[in-house]
């Protein structure tokens, strides 16, 4: 990180700053970054895909309610898409905590944000953006060194 030069700053304040900012960079690493990104995106998405089923994998009649009556996601029949969001906010959750197709994982999460934000929740744009976020960061970096994918020299 290159030392910040500013006229009239007080050079003691500018040589802490650097010095901070350089301890912050060697502690926060990539690796850091990565596995809190999976496991902050996996918390959010299994939890919400807990609330769509009963026992392990019995989607429950308030999902179903749901996706008819309030989501309303076009082109897709409500039961089909209770499904779909219910297996996908489980599945996708454990291959991010796992690190395994990171990549694609995040990235049908990314789709899957989209439909929530273009078509469900517009006005939840705050939210949606910091999601997408992390997302973005894993998309373009992967799942890091403590990640299933790193193991198998999957980029």
């Amino acid at each position: 990180m290159p030392a910040i030069e500013q006229p009239g700053c007080p050079q003691k304040a500018v040589a802490l700053y650097n010095t901070i900012a350089q301890r912050m960079s060697t502690l926060i690493s990539a690796t850091v970054l990565a596995l809190a990104a999976r496991l902050a995106l996996a918390a959010i998405f299994f939890l919400s895909g807990r609330t769509k089923v009963d026992g392990l994998l019995t989607v429950n009649d308030s999902a179903y309610a749901l996706f008819r009556d309030e989501y309303k996601v076009p082109l897709l029949p409500p039961e089909f898409a209770a499904h779909m969001a219910a297996y996908a906010e489980h599945l996708l959750p454990l291959l991010l905590v796992l690190g395994l197709f990171t990549r694609f994982a995040a990235l049908a999460l990314f789709g899957m944000t989209l439909v929530i934000q273009i078509f469900v929740y517009p006005s939840a744009w705050p939210t949606h953006l910091s999601w997408v976020a992390l997302m973005l960061y894993l998309m373009a970096h992967g799942g890091g060194r403590l990640a299933l994918d790193a193991c198998g020299n999957i980029k």
